[in-house]
Parts: C-alpha cells; structure tokens; sequence
C-alpha cells in the first residue's frame, strides 16, 4: 500500500480562549476580598503595575487645612511657653508631685486599645478535656489511651470509634480501654464522651443524682416513645399519669444531648457586600463596594523601556510581556466590574417588590431571564452571583438568594418557592401547639390563598426550614 503525502484546505471552527479572556472568567467568581488579595499579588510580581496612591487627590484639598492647623500651633506654642518644662516634670516625677501641681498640667488622655484586641482565642473541646486528662492521671498508658478516645469525638462531643477500635491503636487491654473510657466520660462537660444519646443522657442524669429514678428509667427503656412524642404511650408503659409523667419530661428536656458543641462553637463569619443597593430618587441604584481594592495602573518609567532604543533584546521582550500581562488584567478587572454592575441592575428591575416590601414579594428569576435582559449568557451570570453578596434595604442577601423557582397561583402570577416557605412557617407558628396543623391541613389553607402544591412539597418546605411533623410538634399538657 503505498503512502501519499496531499495538501488540503478545511475549513473548521474552533473556541479558542485567549489568555485574556481566560483571566476574565477567572476573575468573575471572585469575591472583593478575593479579588483585592489577588491584586496585591498581581503588584509583587509584576513590576508595571504599581498602585495609585490616595494622597495625590487629597494633598491639595487638605494643604489649606493644613497651614491653618500649623498656625494655631505655632500660637499655641507661643502663648505657653513653659509646657514644655511642665509636662518634663510631670513625666519624670509624677510620682511625687501634690496633686495641686497637677491640676495646673494638663494631662493625656491615652487612647486604649480595642476591645476585640484583648480578646483571648477560646479552647477548644480537645484542649480542654487533655487539660483535664493531665491533671487526673500521671500513667502514660492511660494518658496515650485518654488521648485516641479524646481524638475520635465529634464536634458535639459522642464518641464515635468503638472501645475495640480503640484498643487496637495501642494494642490496648480492652478492659483498660473501659476504664480510661470512664474516666473521661466524668470530665467536664458532663455526657462527654458517650457513645450514644442514651448514654449521653444517662451520665447527666446519674451526675445530678438521678440514678434508679423513673427519670433515668425513661432515658434507659423509652427514649424512642419519648423522642416520637408518643406521651400516651409512654404513660401506660411508665404507669403513671400524664400529668406525674411531666416532671420527669421536664427534666430530661433541659438535659444537653450535644455537650461538647459549646467548646466547637463556629465562630461568626463576617461578609463584605461587593454591591450596595441604595434608593435614589424613588429609584434604586447599584453601586460597586471598592473599598480594599488597590487601583492599579502602569509605570510609567518601565512603560519608557519600550520607547528606548538602547535597551537590549531581552528587557525589551521582558518589559512587553509584563506590559501586555498588566493591561489585559486591568481590562479584566474594569470588565468584571462592567459585568457585576449590569446583573445587579438587572437584579433591582426584577426584584423592585422585593426591595420595597420584603420576603414575601419576592418575585421568582432564573439566571436565564437576567442574561436575556443584559444579553449575556447564563454561565456568565452564574459566575458573577457566586460568592458575591449584595446589601439591600430589606439585609445582607447573597446574590444567588434572589433566583428561586416559582410555582403558579389560581390569580394567574407565579410565587417565589422563598415566598411560599415564608408562608409555612407562618401558618405553623400561628397553630395550636395541642392540635398542631398536619401537611395536608397546610395544603388546603395554601389552596384557598390560591397556591396549588402536592403535600409531599410541603414536606419538603417543611424539612429545609428544620421543622419537625404535626406528631413531634404536639404539646399535650
């Protein structure tokens, strides 16, 4: 078979990214605070890029003010001359001066500092219980025991690896593994270290002296009637009387079925809106938060590189590469900002009930109808919602809280899946706690505001806001 070489012309069509365009797209998800860290960095490692320093706008407003503030010093100084001896004395022999002479000093008011500065960082769970661990126990087996029971708990304290488990990451005796498992459990705080909920009730309740009490006789025997609110049940099971059956209740529902999760509280996590939704005028108005971004621009003596002759090849092709590699990041960036200002507008024209009224007028949206409104497509406008948050009149929203679903009413306008778990929770709040209301009673109340849903949505509502059935809801005394 013989092999021929031919020349061919085809004609195709490709998606190329240019480096620009892929930095553009980078630069979309970025929230502002990641976008200031990245231009910072952007600073260090390219040399044309230099930032804008404030104080040039600012030095000729300021200067007046400033020759006017020299002066009344100057006339200060003048008028009291001997201050300066004074305050020499008062620094030097403050100690021993009669409280006459201070008077005639006058004294600093020194600034303190923050109090978020002298705040100490807490302990966690695991800190706290080896602190424990070292004080009641000087054996080495049982600390390296106390320690592999300590590292397998969870962040609400239960112990989630077995005791056999655990004696094989020594090896250890199973029956010292028990022993150092009960030390620990009597450490602070108290149903530490359990293994399940039952246990975790049952060291708290035999620590506030209830052991062989028909409390811990319902934690031991019917925690499950207990935890299904099936209190009839639960009464003839007991023997005893709803209402004698109250106190024991009483007190296992102040009992704490996650104790170590106040040592591995989250801390709260601070958000910085990237859009400011003001009301100008009747109107609102989208303004950028530029607030930590650097503004950049190019050097202007490494741009002069370029023009000179003398410079050999290799500074050349370096400052023309650093050059280009400045501007396509600042096209970028003034894009990226183009881009979140025109789908924050378009968010306002949507959502105007909203702004004005609150939850209960938001409106559904899909990204396809605000990238139809700015002519851009959806990825784009999914890359601009992430990680970006927008402050409004009605709070501090993250911008993809305002695209939901909706589902259509008897009154032909369509309401936004937010609006309608807005309304369960509501009507749930508004029940008799003795006869809470079932889905299917929830169903019809929404049917006759003229929202149509299966009960199996509601359930599904009811689930993402975390509250319970009809049957766990019920109070019966």
């Amino acid at each position: 078979m013989a092999i021929h070489q031919k020349l061919q012309a085809k004609l195709s069509q490709k998606l190329i990214l240019t480096p620009s365009l892929q930095q553009a797209i980078k630069l979309l998800p970025m929230s502002t605070l990641e976008l200031a860290d990245m231009l910072n960095q952007e600073v260090v490692e390219n040399p044309l890029l230099e930032e804008i320093p404030s104080e040039d706008l600012q030095a000729a407003e300021a200067q007046p003010a400033t020759d006017k503030a020299d002066e009344q010093d100057a006339q200060r100084t003048e008028g009291k001359a001997d201050n300066w001896e004074d305050n020499d004395y008062e620094y030097f022999f403050s100690e021993y001066l009669d409280d006459g002479y201070r008077s005639r000093v006058p004294t600093e008011v020194k600034e303190l500092p923050p109090i978020e500065n002298t705040l100490s960082t807490g302990s966690s769970l695991t800190d706290h219980l080896e602190w424990q661990l070292s004080l009641k126990s000087d054996d080495p087996t049982e600390r390296a025991i106390g320690s592999a029971i300590i590292g397998n708990l969870d962040d609400n304290g239960e112990l989630v690896a077995s005791v056999s488990e655990i004696a094989q990451m020594g090896p250890w005796p199973i029956d010292t593994v028990e022993q150092v498992l009960r030390l620990v459990q009597g450490f602070d705080p108290t149903g530490v270290a359990a293994r399940d909920l039952q246990e975790c009730l049952t060291l708290q309740l035999r620590a506030l002296g209830l052991e062989g009490t028909p409390t811990e006789r319902i934690v031991t025997e019917h925690l499950r009637l207990l935890q299904n609110h099936q209190i009839p049940e639960l009464s003839r099971k007991m023997g005893m009387s709803i209402d004698d059956l109250r106190e024991h209740i009483e007190i296992i529902r102040h009992l704490d079925p996650k104790p170590g999760a106040r040592y591995n509280a989250r801390q709260p996590e601070y958000v910085m809106p990237d859009v400011y939704i003001l009301k100008v005028d009747d109107q609102y108005v989208a303004v950028l938060n530029d607030d930590g971004l650097p503004q950049l621009r190019i050097s202007s003596s490494y741009k002069r590189l370029l023009d000179k002759d003398q410079a050999d090849a290799d500074t050349r092709s370096y400052v023309k590469e650093r050059f280009n590699a400045a501007r396509w990041l600042l096209k970028s960036v003034e894009q990226r900002q183009k881009t979140i200002q025109k789908v924050a507008t378009s968010i306002i024209n949507f959502q105007r009930d909203f702004l004005d009224h609150g939850i209960e007028h938001l409106r559904p949206l899909v990204l396809r109808d605000v990238a139809n409104d700015i002519g851009m497509h959806e990825s784009t406008v999914s890359r601009v919602v992430t990680n970006k948050y927008m402050h409004t009149p009605q709070g501090v929203f993250e911008m993809k809280y305002f695209f939901h679903s909706g589902i259509s009413s008897s009154y032909g306008d369509a309401v936004s899946s937010v609006t309608i778990k807005q309304r369960i929770k509501k009507i749930i709040e508004a029940e008799d706690p003795r006869k809470p209301l079932s889905d299917s009673k929830i169903v019809s109340i929404l049917q006759r505001e003229g929202l149509v849903l299966a009960r199996r949505t509601i359930a599904k509502y009811r689930e993402e806001l975390r509250i319970p059935t009809s049957n766990q809801r019920k109070v019966l005394y």
